[in-house]
């Protein structure tokens, strides 16, 4: 398939403006095209791998290291230098890809910047290729802003984070584009038209086109990104490595494939990240079946419980015998306005999250309020003085007992009321397009809530009881959903319709109820999401 008859049967289902036909241009669409007629059906196809693993999984086989493989883990070999510009990432500051949101944080003082297209994003036809054309004009520096509340200017300072993008992950697609009458690969969409309409401009700032690679299982759905990568240098003429890549490791299965992960994207990788919420959900997921693995409430599974160090200190450990850069996560806590006690002490949870992860040997970290900037850099200043610490080893190793282990714990009433709670105001700001929200000081995106769903799930399943002895059966949840739905009404008043909070609290409640395992709330919440389409 040639380049322009791969254009000609890109369909697009949503409005179309001068501006977003800019983007969705002939020679773009053609490329995002032919990207998905390469490498959508092996997509597909490790997709369905997961699938099978899972089966496997609920059967019983337990997670574990690969011997067929061992050869890579032994082996002698490192990733490619990072370049300049990502040498030194002690703090990176993430967020949605509203203009607002680029321009402040390109201007935080942080070293990098990840725009979202994934997790905090709600994936609106406006959302998405509003921004594309967001980080067009970042690249461009001629972002600016003008607040139609308060009449503010945003634009651009002199000293700008580095931008890096994360796309979608493999198991989402795009309802908004279709080739042959299937969606097109959501991460593909992202990547594709971020690389065409932006390689030459990064080129000519020094830097080059980097991304997040999100939800990612197994080397072979990472041996795929590579493919992508140099299919899309060799297309745009770029010379191999251009492209670089951190992987998110946030998923279970992943961290038992951290070396072969790495060596998959051996000419791309700059490093690994600690997804620590994904990496919760997807625990609770993969495994699901086993009611030896039930975890505690999610307020008592943090950074410090036996498998989630485990697994951070083999993030670091394999990132610095590679090369790599390993990146610390997200706290969740944010600035809080008009009350200083609780502002001091979210403060203080920040440091004290950042301390430890620099302490550790992470090269760098998280944030995901401005507000928190200065306070991630000058904990990783005091103990990071270079611009990293990739020379940093300890000859640390973990067992598949380690990385599996369940947290220790309680589950509480509070608890289960507090994943209710969390859940149907994420989704319903979810649905009316805000991808990341503030709730109860803390900032939400869709893993935080995919691990509050997962958990009513885990907890129903399974029996699990609370710390006063009442079993979590549907008949305790049934009634937990209903108090917590009525306050959130009273609370709310005609918000509760108009906001989309009783349709979120119909989905929540489906995912928690129901039989079987949804991979992702996104997949369903999505259906309701998009808008009446039409092709174009």
């Amino acid at each position: 398939m040639t380049a322009v008859d791969a254009a000609s049967t890109v369909h697009v289902h949503g409005d179309r403006t001068p501006e977003f036909d800019a983007v969705l241009s002939r020679d773009a669409l053609a490329f995002v095209a032919d990207l998905e007629a390469r490498f959508g059906p092996r997509r597909r196809e490790l997709l369905a791998a997961r699938a099978e693993r899972q089966q496997r999984f609920d059967a019983g086989e337990a997670p574990d290291f690969d011997p067929g493989t061992a050869a890579i883990r032994d082996g002698d070999w490192s990733v490619r230098p990072a370049p300049a510009d990502l040498q030194d990432r002690r703090v990176e500051i993430t967020g949605p890809v509203d203009r607002k949101m680029v321009i402040n944080a390109l201007n935080s003082g942080a070293k990098c910047f990840m725009a979202d297209f994934e997790d905090a994003t709600s994936p609106t036809w406006a959302n998405l290729i509003g921004g594309q054309i967001n980080l067009r004009d970042a690249v461009a520096r001629t972002i600016a802003h003008v607040d139609p509340a308060t009449g503010k200017r945003y634009g651009l300072g002199d000293d700008l984070a580095t931008l890096i993008v994360r796309p979608r992950g493999w198991h989402l697609e795009d309802a908004h584009l279709s080739l042959d009458g299937r969606r097109l690969s959501a991460g593909l969409v992202d990547f594709g038209l971020y690389v065409f309409h932006n390689h030459a401009a990064l080129r000519g700032l020094g830097s080059g086109p980097y991304f997040y690679l999100p939800k990612l299982e197994h080397a072979d759905e990472a041996r795929l990104w590579a493919d992508v990568f140099a299919f899309a240098e060799a297309r745009l003429g770029l010379s191999r490595g251009t492209v670089r890549a951190t992987v998110l490791i946030e998923t279970l299965p992943a961290a038992f494939q951290l070396h072969e992960i790495l060596h998959a994207l051996k000419d791309w990788a700059v490093g690994l990240n600690c997804g620590r919420w994904d990496y919760i959900f997807s625990y609770i997921k993969r495994l699901r079946a086993r009611p030896d693995r039930v975890l505690p409430d999610r307020a008592a599974v943090t950074m410090t419980a036996p498998f989630m160090r485990a697994y951070a200190r083999l993030v670091i450990e394999t990132c610095h015998r590679r090369g790599a850069h390993a990146m610390g996560g997200m706290s969740a806590f944010i600035p809080v306005k008009d009350d200083a006690a609780a502002n001091a002490a979210a403060i203080e949870q920040v440091r004290a999250d950042k301390s430890r992860e620099v302490q550790d040997g992470h090269d760098g970290t998280w944030v995901a309020h401005p507000g928190l900037v200065a306070v991630a850099k000058e904990v990783f200043d005091e103990h990071m003085p270079a611009a990293n610490q990739l020379s940093r080893t300890a000859g640390y190793t973990a067992t598949a007992a380690e990385l599996t282990a369940p947290a220790p714990g309680a589950i509480t009433e509070a608890g289960v009321r507090g994943n209710v709670g969390v859940a149907v105001l994420y989704v319903a700001s979810w649905l009316r397009g805000q991808g990341a929200a503030p709730i109860h000081n803390l900032m939400e995106d869709a893993a935080t809530a995919e691990i509050a769903r997962a958990q009513l799930w885990q907890w129903r399943t399974h029996g699990a009881r609370l710390d006063d002895g009442r079993a979590v059966d549907a008949a305790l949840l049934d009634d937990i959903f209903d108090d917590e739905l009525a306050r959130l009404r009273r609370d709310l008043g005609a918000e509760f319709d108009t906001g989309r909070t009783a349709e979120a609290a119909g989905v929540v409640r489906d995912l928690v109820f129901r039989s079987d395992f949804v991979e992702f709330l996104t997949l369903p919440a999505y259906e309701r999401l998009i808008e009446p389409r039409r092709p174009v």
